[in-house]
């Protein structure tokens, strides 16, 4: 199936690992130039180099620690000073800590607020101007399954990330006339860095085994086991897609069966 992303130009934040990395090369086998971003690590020069080995195209990678406004702004200004243009925007910033709420102070909240809100605010206040002047967009932010069914112990993702499913509702109609769609992606447990990360913090402080709370997390899921960001991925490439020129303002889970909700 061609998805037609040929020479698109995409621009995956948080594209040095996990679902962000496995998008960036579904993106770029099909056709499209890539750039990501993350923290200024050796994470970031090996991905680039991963990306481009596998699939043959372009990619670059911009430094940025999209906590910091200027950090995300010059993500997107750097890109398309390179390539001239951003045809796809994923919004991709990793997740807030895990604390209840009486462990949150105000710091943690303004850091919960600037990593999954005001950075997808910032990306995207950058790319729509250019994505209006060539009517045709595609902007994709990657959320949680929480945003439809909280998730215990992850109150900041809970709270914060259903305000970037109101920006996303608001935006596509705002964007519509313009060829420019938006949506968003709620995964549930997807075998990742963090989610391993996660089920080690979580065993700690439940006095028990990360392998025990990997298997209650997929036990809670239809199809008895974690997504891989292969699939996430997929998913992402065909929103990107032509093919996906019907679909926006919505909220498309991935969960193996996690939600149970009937809308």
């Amino acid at each position: 199936m061609d998805f037609g992303l040929k020479d698109k130009v995409a621009f995956v934040a948080g594209g040095s690992q996990g679902i962000g990395k496995a998008t960036a090369i579904e993106l770029s086998k099909e056709g499209a130039k890539v750039v990501i971003c993350a923290l200024d690590d050796p994470e970031l020069p090996n991905a680039v180099e991963e990306i481009r080995s596998i699939a043959g195209n372009e990619v670059i990678g911009i430094p940025a620690n999209l906590t910091v406004t200027e950090d995300a702004r010059n993500f997107i200004r750097k890109g398309v000073e390179h390539f001239g243009t951003i045809d796809i925007l994923v919004n991709n910033a990793g997740g807030p800590p895990d604390k209840k709420f009486l462990e949150i102070d105000e710091d943690l909240w303004n850091l919960g607020f600037r990593l999954n809100l005001l950075s997808t605010i910032t990306m995207t206040r950058e790319a729509v101007p250019v994505m209006m002047e060539k009517r045709w967009g595609r902007i994709i932010n990657m959320t949680s399954v929480s945003v439809k069914q909280p998730i215990e112990g992850l109150i900041l993702s809970n709270t914060i990330r259903i305000g970037v499913v109101g920006l996303a509702k608001t935006l596509s109609n705002e964007l519509a006339p313009y060829n420019i769609t938006v949506n968003n992606v709620c995964p549930a447990y997807i075998a990742t860095e963090r989610v391993r990360k996660l089920s080690i913090d979580v065993a700690g402080k439940q006095g028990t085994t990360p392998g025990e709370i990997i298997h209650k997390w997929e036990s809670q899921m239809a199809m008895g086991r974690m997504g891989k960001p292969e699939e996430v991925a997929a998913l992402i490439a065909f929103l990107a897609s032509e093919r996906a020129a019907f679909i926006t303002g919505d909220s498309i889970q991935i969960d193996g069966g996690y939600y149970k909700g009937v809308m």
